[in-house]
Formats: C-alpha cells, structure tokens, sequence
C-alpha cells in the first residue's frame, strides 16, 4: 500500500511520456533518512512505467560493500558487457568509455525505450557515479528514463542538470496515512496514536511499529533484552548512514534526552570538536527531530549506539551547559551519565553540584556526584577533601563506610596540617560511631607528627573533648587541660577553660555565677577557627546547664545547618551542639520543637552503625511529655543497648528510661534505671544534678516504694549539690523530692521556696511539678482554697506548654496535662471549663470574647453598653481565675 505519493508517480509519468517521445528524462526521488520508500515509490514506477513492455527496463542497486569497486554498478546495467574496466581508466580514457556506454544505451533505446532504474545512488561507486552524471547531461536527446533514488537532503545542490529532469522530495506521510495503515493492522486508537507519534510520518517506521503493536510486542526500554521490529529498524539505520548523519541523529537522541531544545546551532555546538563534522541539512535535523521527540525513537536509537558515542556526547551536552552558566546540579545530572569523568572542569562541576544539593538537604544526590567526581583524575589534595567530604555523607547511613572513607581521606593527605584536620573529623566519627578510643588513638598520632605548638594545642584540646565520652580519659584530659591553661594561645584558651569548667561544674566544684563569668566574656574573644565549633558547643552547654536557655539555642544557631541541611557528624562540636539545641528545647518545654527537630537524624541513622544516644533520649523525653508514650520508647530503642564506652551519653539513656518507668508507675525499674545513671555519672565524677538529677528521681522512687530514709539521704545530698550550682531549676527540683521524703510542714516549706524560685524562671516542666506537689501539700494542711488555686495555676501552665492548639479549644493531652487533671480531681476543684459559676450573661460576653470579637462588637452583638461589657468580662476573668482575653478559649474549652 503505498500512500501519499501521488507526486512521485506523476513526476514520473511525464517524465516516461517524454523519453518513449524521444527526449529523454531523469528523475531523482530523494530522502534525508532512511525509511522513506524511496525504494518502494522506485519499485512503483517500474511496474507502470514497464506494464505491456513499454518500456525496457534495466536495474542497479549500490551497496556499501561495493563502494570500493569501480564500475560496479554501472556493471549491473551492462551485465553482458565484457569491456566494462575492473579499475577506474584516467583523463581521455574514462571520456572514452562513458561515451561507449552511452552510445550503446542510445542505440538500444532506440529499439525500445528504457527505463533504468538506479537504487540507492548514494552508495554507488565514483566512477558509476560520474558515468550516470554524464549520462543526465545528454539524456535530452535519447528515449531513456532515468529513475534514481538517493538518500540526502532534497534542499542540497542538484546532483543532475535541471532542464533535463527533475528532483522528487519524499516526504513524510501524514496522520492519516499513518492512522489508515495502523487500522489496517488491526490496532486500536491508543496505539493508532502511537504509530503517528513514534513514526514521525516514516513509512518503515510505521510499519514495523504497527507489526510490532499489533504482536503486542511494544518495544522495550534500551535496558530491556526483548527485540522488536522498531527498533531493529532504526538500529538498521545508524549502521547504514554516513557518519554525520549518524552523529546528528545520536546527538539529538542524546540531546532530547537532556531535555535541551533542538535549536539551529545545538548541533554545530555538539559537533565542537569534530572540525570534519558538517551538517546534513536543516530539514533532516528537523525531521529527525521531530522523530526523536518520542521516548521510543529516542530510546532506539541510544540503545543501538555505540557506549563511547553517547558517553562523548552526554560528556559534550554537559560542558556545553557548564559553559553557558547552568546550575551545577544540572550539569552534574549529565556528568553521571559519563562513565569517567576525565577532564578537570568536570570534577569541579560535580563538586559544586555536591555542595548545592546538600545545601538542599538531598545528602544522596551530593553523595552520588562526589562518588563520580572521584572515579575521574584528581590532584592529590583535591581528591583527598573530597574523600573527607564524602565520608562525612556517608557517615550517617552507613557508618563502616563513612569511616572507612575517612580512614583513606587522612591517609592520602601529606601536608600536617591537613593530616590534623582530617584525624580530627575522623575521631568525631568514630565518637559517633561509639568507638572513642579508636578516636583518641587517632588524634594522639595526629599531634606526635606536629611541630606546630600551636597545633599541638589544637589537638590537645580537641583530643579533651572527644575525651569527655571515656571516664578514665576524660580525668586525665582535664588534668592536662589545666596544665596547659596558663601557656595555652589565646585563640586556643577559650576552649581550654569552656572543658574544665564543664567538668568543675560537674564535680560540683563551681556554681552557675562563676560558670557564666568565665564563659560570657570569652564569646568576644577570637577563637582558633579549627575550635570553634568545639568553643560554642563547650560555651552553650555551660549555658544551658546555667538556664541561660535562649543564649544558649542563639549559639546552636550559629553553627548547625537549618533544615533540610543533615548536621555533619565529622565535627565534634557540632554534635555538642545538637545535644544542647534539644536539651534547652526540653528544659524550655517545647517538647514538638524537640522531636521534629531530633527525631528525623535519630531514626536516619538506627542501625547503621551511628548512634546518637542522648538526641534518642531528648526525643523520647519529648514523646513521653506529649502522651506518646509508645512512641516514646521506641526512640529509646533506635539507640539500642548501652555501648562498651563510658560516654556521658548513656547515662542520658538511663534517665530518660527512668522516667519513662515512672511515667508507666513502674517505680522499681524507675529506681534501677535512676540508679544505673547516678553510676555511671559518679565514675565520671558527675555529682551535681544540672544534667540528670538522678538522685531526685531516685528519691521520688524509694519514697512510692515506701523506703523513705534512703530516699531522703539522696534528696539531701541532691538539694546540697543544687545549692551549690545554683539555678532555680537545680534547687527547686530538688527541693520537691526533698519534700516528698519528709512530709508535712517541712515539705510545705520546701516546696512554697521551690515554686517561689521556679515562677520566674524557664522551667515550666519543673514549676508545673512543683505546683501540683504544693497545691496538694496545702490542702493536706487545710488550706483549700489556697491549694485549689495553686493547682488551677498548675494547669494553666500545662496547657501553655501543650502548645496553641490547647490554649484555642482543641483537645489538649500529655503527662503534665494528666497529672493536673488528676490533682484538679482529687482536690476537688470544681469544673469551670464549662463556665458554670459566670452568670448567663456573663457566659455569652466571655465566648463571645473568646471567638475573637472586641468589646465593642460584643456591645453591639448583645445590645448592651460598652461598660457593661467590661463589668461582665472582668467578673468572668476573677471568677476563671485567668488575667487575659487569650486564656478564655483554653479555660471555656475545658
């Protein structure tokens, strides 16, 4: 069925009629790719032209195989013609022949007319060539029609003389033709839809893709083994096109892939470095184009090219981009396609697509091109950062990986300085990974190849940080911190006195006054850049533990990435700093704050050789404040049992598990778990309560266990420790488990100075306590209305810690919650969330208050006098007990 070539037959036909008149004809049917019908529509006029013997026909084909050979198609014309030359004849001799040829073809067209019919001229041999060209320029005056088919773009110079023939651009069918031969297979509207796409008007194409569909073998992805007559086809064409229509077609499959427009230089651009390259035309690229627009076409064509064919031209696709100013991301996408990135300009691109994307929190991505980046050729410096940098992703999924990655980044640094940077970031990973004295061995090698005094320091001092997770090295790091303190460099001093001070105000050997006056003044002073991290996370801790909360989260701030930025856990001070962001989060009360900000790195890394012990007990901490109490144990189970270290972080561990239990009322496994913790702090002579106040929580588990003396002996020992720091959160906790364990008005006492002291203070969770234990305390001793009202204070606390959807009326839960609920309960406070003790008007000011009206719009609303108004709120607010406008959805609510 040959469609839409109603054209070509004509041409042909006129042409026929002139030469049987005796002025002969040449017609040239051309294509710039293959697939056309060029053939076909050549088959089509033999049979008209020839029916009845009207004319003689004579038949030739070239082959690539042939192309070597002189005369060998015109041999095909002449097959009994024992005088046609083996080898090209030169000059006057070739004249000669071709005027043989010719004079015999004119004599035997003079008999009969003749048709020769040349296929595929473009793979003919030169001297055949020459002979048909010379054969054009006298067919005038003969009775000869020459019919001959070439693939090359119809736009270009004619090949023959135009007065004594005519060129015949094949083109594309359209929609329809396709749509009617893809019906006449068989198939249906989607894949009608599919053969007019995927063809691009290609007669061959749309052939083997409607045998294709309507054998149901549509054609695979290039990774598929299943074979299929498209893409045979189109694999057929690559093999038998030139070499700069070979390029262009894998250029734009290559360059659609990418996405890139197919505009008019995108090939010249692609072609840069081949000077040789010339382009087959601004109709083939059009047409190809359109073709490979379709992921099928396209997806053939890369699948039959060579590797390195499309490696070069994804690798030129790339630089093209990189030179136009391109993102580095986007470059780097196409760098991953090339096998080796073997230029410099490559690995830069890469490197800088890996930092652009961490930046964007995609750590996978960043990994990927660093990988890349280092399977082409680098300096030896540049491929040992990024070796460092790669560990350092890699750490948090996989931390064998990332060590091992970071183990082969120290070896290939040479300078001592870089040698000291990278032991340091791979100590922090071993920290992480629970091997602290692995990272200490590690820093100790570093500092005995330094001859830097200074350096020496650095290393001194870091090597005391990483100490702080062994108790035996943690002593004798301090006492080396305290020897070099008088001669250490003043950028190197800040930290010196930051380490030894957290450890004195551990060992309960200084307060919170002298703590903040070693440290405030030391955040002005200029600091190593190598310990800066290490200095602010040292500085924040000893802030928080003062309750200097907010001074203390602004210096997290100043080094810890802003999501979705992961943390780099390669750096020891950043990960003292994540500990102090959570740790001042809880102790604030923001108990969301502290699980979205911890919960998503705690359970990225469960497993995967990272643990982060004490970030697992802030969330878990979290959780349980909040009512999630399943959740809250499962935190604790991402970080797995205690490790063989001594670090500080396991004791976390053992207090947040702790008050899990007794959160469950399993007092029991609350006092082991308290007991556990007050070991292992002890060993590391930890005695103050600033970080885990064991020996309260211990207390308040002997005292429901009925083992009151004990308990009393460890809530002394902790309310003298308190005493000794001085932080209202220190001694106010302490002098609720001290009242728990005497009872009566001693108890009394103590807890009216620990409400007294924590009311100004930021430690909600503690002051909520503290009330309830009060509010309790006054009503055992008859004062009811007082206890009533401390527990009512109680609550309104808890609810402002519950968070804005509490204080506008939404369901509001967790343990503080729960535990005012009940005093409110057993005290017998009356219920006033439904406003029963305000009047009928009064109820209907204050709601309206409470859904945001002013007083103006409620005067209006009700029809009453602005004073009125006012009287009524202000009645509502004594008789709620709340001071503000804002409380009246919480306490209505209720």
């Amino acid at each position: 069925m040959l469609l839409e070539r109603e054209e070509v037959l004509g041409a042909a036909a006129a042409a026929a009629n002139a030469a049987r008149a005796g002025s002969g004809r040449w017609v040239l049917l051309s294509a710039p790719v293959a697939g056309m019908g060029r053939s076909a529509a050549l088959e089509a006029i033999v049979r008209q032209q020839a029916d009845g013997d009207a004319m003689r026909v004579g038949r030739a084909r070239g082959v690539p195989e042939e192309t070597a050979f002189p005369f060998g198609l015109v041999r095909q014309l002449f097959a009994d013609d024992e005088a046609v030359p083996f080898s090209a004849p030169a000059g006057p001799d070739e004249q000669r022949l071709f005027h043989r040829l010719t004079t015999r073809l004119t004599r035997s067209a003079a008999e009969r007319p003749t048709l020769l019919a040349v296929d595929d001229l473009h793979h003919a041999d030169e001297p055949s060539r020459r002979w048909i060209g010379y054969l054009a320029r006298r067919i005038g005056g003969i009775p000869v029609l020459l019919v001959a088919t070439e693939r090359a773009d119809p736009c270009g110079p004619a090949p023959f003389p135009g007065p004594t023939g005519v060129s015949v651009a094949l083109r594309p069918l359209s929609a329809s033709a396709v749509a009617r031969i893809a019906r006449a297979a068989g198939l249906d509207q989607g894949s009608t839809v599919t053969c007019v796409e995927a063809s691009a008007g290609n007669p061959a194409l749309v052939r083997a893709l409607a045998a294709d569909l309507g054998d149901g073998r549509i054609p695979r992805r290039p990774s598929a083994r299943s074979r299929s007559r498209y893409r045979d086809t189109i694999a057929d064409w690559l093999r038998g096109a030139d070499p700069c229509l070979r390029h262009a077609c894998l250029a734009l499959a290559a360059a659609a892939e990418e996405g890139l427009p197919a505009g008019p230089g995108l090939l010249h651009r692609l072609s840069g470095r081949r000077p040789s390259w010339r382009s087959p035309g601004e109709r083939p690229v059009r047409r190809l184009s359109t073709l490979l627009s379709h992921p099928l076409a396209r997806e053939a064509v890369l699948a039959a090219a060579e590797p390195e064919e499309i490696a070069a031209l994804r690798a030129r696709i790339a630089e093209l981009l990189d030179e136009s100013g391109a993102p580095a991301r986007a470059v780097a996408a196409r760098l991953l396609r090339v096998d080796r990135p073997g230029e410099v300009w490559m690995a830069r691109s890469l490197a800088e697509a890996a930092e652009e994307a961490m930046r964007a929190g995609h750590v996978a991505e960043s990994a990927a091109y660093l990988r890349h980046a280092l399977s082409g050729p680098l300096d030896p410096e540049r491929r040992a950062a990024l070796t460092m940098r790669l560990g350092a992703l890699e750490l948090p999924n996989n931390a064998t990986a990332g060590i091992r990655r970071l183990h082969t980044g120290l070896d290939l640094h040479t300078d001592l300085r870089d040698r000291a940077t990278a032991a340091t970031a791979l100590s922090a990973a071993l920290v992480a990974g629970r091997d602290p004295d692995t990272a200490l061995r590690i820093l100790h090698q570093a500092g005995r190849g330094a001859t830097d005094d200074e350096l020496v320091q650095v290393l001194q001092t870091l090597g005391a940080l990483v100490s702080s997770h062994d108790g035996d090295a943690w002593r004798g790091a301090v006492a080396g911190l305290r020897a070099l303190a008088p001669t250490a460099a003043p950028a190197i001093e800040p930290l010196v006195c930051g380490l030894i001070t957290e450890y004195e105000a551990g060992a309960g050997l200084c307060s919170a006054a002298e703590a903040l006056a070693r440290v405030r003044p030391r955040l002005a002073a200029p600091v190593d850049p190598r310990l800066r991290t290490a200095w602010l996370g040292s500085a924040a801790t000893l802030l928080q533990w003062a309750d200097r909360l907010a001074e203390a989260r602004e210096l997290t701030g100043l080094c810890l990435p802003a999501p979705p930025v992961p943390p780099d856990l390669t750096d020891a001070g950043l990960q003292c700093l994540l500990s102090v962001r959570a740790e001042a989060a809880l102790w604030a009360g923001e108990f969301e704050r502290v699980v979205a900000e911890n919960a998503p790195l705690v359970e990225a890394t469960a497993g995967r050789g990272v643990r982060l012990p004490h970030l697992a007990a802030m969330v878990a901490t979290a959780r349980c404040e909040t009512g999630r109490r399943a959740g809250a144990w499962e935190a604790l189970d991402l970080a797995g049992p205690c490790g063989s270290d001594s670090s500080w972080e396991w004791n976390e561990l053992s207090h947040a598990r702790a008050l899990l239990h007794a959160a469950d009322g399993d007092w029991q496994a609350a006092l082991d778990d308290h007991l556990r913790c007050g070991a292992g702090q002890s060993a590391r002579d930890f005695v103050s309560p600033v970080a885990t106040p064991w020996r309260s929580g211990a207390a308040l588990a002997l005292t429901r266990l009925g083992r009151r003396e004990e308990a009393r002996e460890l809530a002394e020992e902790e309310l003298r420790h308190a005493r000794t720091w001085g932080t209202a959160r220190a001694v106010g906790r302490a002098l609720r488990a001290f009242a728990a364990t005497v009872g009566g008005r001693p108890a009394l006492g103590a807890l009216t100075e620990g409400a007294e002291l924590l009311r100004p203070a930021c430690a909600p969770v503690e002051l909520v306590e503290v009330l309830v234990d009060l509010g309790r305390a006054q009503i055992g001793a008859g004062n009811g209305r007082r206890g009533r009202d401390t527990l009512r204070e109680a609550h309104a606390v808890a609810l402002r810690l519950a968070g804005p959807a509490a204080e506008n009326g939404a369901p509001a839960t967790g343990r503080l919650l729960d535990l005012t609920a009940r005093a409110l309960r057993e005290g017998g406070v009356r219920n006033r969330s439904g406003g029963h003790e305000l009047t009928p008007a009064e109820r209907r000011v204050a709601e309206l208050a409470a859904a945001g009206h002013t007083n103006n719009q409620i005067s209006d609303a009700l029809c009453l006098t602005r004073r009125t108004v006012e009287t009524h709120l202000t009645n509502a607010y004594r008789k709620l007990r709340i001071a503000r406008r804002t409380q009246l959805v919480a306490v209505l609510g209720q």
